[in-house]
């Protein structure tokens, strides 16, 4: 595996994810750039928009940005589109996994993550050889309309019951970041708190910040 086991744990501290719907007049790559030089510590590229010819298009480019920053990349959903652009690995929800033992596709030595939003199905993940888990929405979310809030409480059983990194998603910004602390979480996925603000370097170093902070409480 290009990262190591310790490499993926510590790159769920600030977990950028994409949504090219808040970027106004930059370009994705542009914007990726940003809160990768601002200290965003893994990326993944969701982006269910796009047809499979221009997600692979913006894919190979955004690739390319993270690792000039050694920043773990990972494609939404398309195990197609991560494999042929040479990422680094794949995020997948439940629904990806019906029929499919994504990890025998991938091969040992690509990241797996696995959304999972109760201890069942987080153990689960783990067994089918995730290396992380998406957990959320934590505080709520306008990027996912089936979304489901998930309790800090809930949280911290789901970070409890597996060995992997768990990171949060969902909502997460700077006013409430530091309330996963305690949780287990090893970081905090970011959209909308990174990519629709006038600076997201700026932005990205000052979550960055309370990330560190809230994974040192951590222990």
């Amino acid at each position: 595996m290009k990262f190591t086991r310790d490499e993926i744990r510590r790159g769920m501290t600030l977990y950028a994810v994409t949504d090219r719907s808040w970027l106004g007049e930059r370009t994705l790559p542009q914007a990726v750039e940003a809160v990768l030089k601002g200290g965003a510590t893994f990326l993944q590229l969701r982006e269910k928009e796009l047809d499979q010819g221009a997600l692979l298009a913006e894919a190979r480019e955004l690739r390319a940005i993270a690792g000039r920053y050694h920043v773990p990349f990972v494609v939404n959903d398309s195990v197609e589109a991560a494999l042929a652009c040479g990422a680094d690995g794949v995020h997948v929800g439940q629904k990806d996994l019906m029929g499919r033992d994504v990890r025998a596709i991938i091969g040992p030595d690509k990241i797996l993550g696995i959304t999972a939003n109760t201890v069942e199905l987080a153990v689960a993940a783990e067994r089918a050889g995730a290396d992380y888990i998406g957990a959320g929405a934590v505080f709520g979310t306008t990027t996912k309309q089936d979304a489901k809030n998930l309790s800090l409480e809930r949280l911290g059983e789901i970070c409890r019951a597996v060995s992997i990194p768990v990171v949060a998603i969902g909502g997460v910004n700077a006013d409430n970041l530091p309330r996963l602390a305690g949780t287990g979480a090893a970081g905090a996925a970011v959209v909308s708190a990174l990519f629709a603000q006038p600076d997201p370097e700026d932005a990205a170093r000052h979550l960055r910040a309370l990330a560190d902070q809230m994974v040192a409480a951590r222990g």
